[in-house]
């Protein structure tokens, strides 16, 4: 019922605004920056903001928002971020997190890494179904948004660092699979890296490679070799 009643907070769409907001920027953000994001006054934004830290959706903490320090720096603001905890809600219960870790133990005990990535890549093939391999980045993106990855755009300096180009990669902030890649990441991150060749397709503009961050997903896909956005 905890869950339910975390959930049940969002309805309110001033409430689901922000929490979308704040979740999206994978960054602490502050009550001025979400009021003004979400077109609300700041006392508003502030009562809700709460509210959902109380709910356990937001995780809350205080810094100087004008990077700053000692005498004459300000106090420091409340800012948040999107809480570490997982809700999920089933009527009536399931307990598919459990069945899914004995499933992954399973496997890793016995060895078929090399199976799931093959069932993963073909799922992710099946699913694609006739379409053509991702066109590009941004198109990437949309299949990577329906699948609830949360990608995002991250720019770094090319890889021989010499021209000084900026190459794009979308990087995701959230795993779908991260309950079970915990206990077992080098089974469940190779599972999904299958999982969204499949999806993206081979040999097309773009390719996705395993590339961990603390924190996001541990894929992130760039433009092929021969494809340079």
């Amino acid at each position: 019922m905890e869950d339910i009643d975390a959930i049940a907070v969002l309805q309110d769409p001033v409430r689901r605004r922000l929490y979308e907001y704040v979740a999206a920027q994978g960054r602490e953000v502050g009550r001025n920056e979400a009021a003004e994001a979400v077109g609300v006054a700041r006392t508003l934004a502030a009562h809700h903001l709460d509210r959902l830290v109380q709910a356990g959706l937001l995780g809350s903490g205080s810094r100087r928002l004008t990077g700053r320090s000692g005498p004459g720096a300000g106090r420091p603001a409340k800012v948040y971020t999107r809480a570490r905890a997982e809700r999920s809600v089933s009527l009536p219960a399931r307990d598919y997190r459990t069945a899914a870790e004995l499933l992954a133990e399973a496997a890793e005990q016995v060895g078929l890494d090399a199976g799931l990535c093959a069932a993963a890549r073909g799922r992710g093939e099946t699913l694609r179904g006739s379409a053509a391999p991702c066109g590009g980045l941004e198109e990437a993106m949309e299949v990577l948004a329906a699948r609830g990855y949360e990608p995002y755009v991250e720019s770094t300096e090319g890889a021989e660092g010499a021209t000084g180009t900026a190459a794009r990669v979308v990087r995701m902030r959230n795993c779908p699979f991260h309950a079970v890649a915990e206990r077992f990441p080098p089974l469940v991150c190779g599972m999904n890296l299958a999982l969204l060749e499949g999806l993206l397709g081979a040999d097309g503009p773009v390719r996705a490679r395993m590339d961990a961050r603390p924190g996001e997903c541990c894929v992130v896909v760039e433009p092929s070799k021969n494809n340079i956005d």
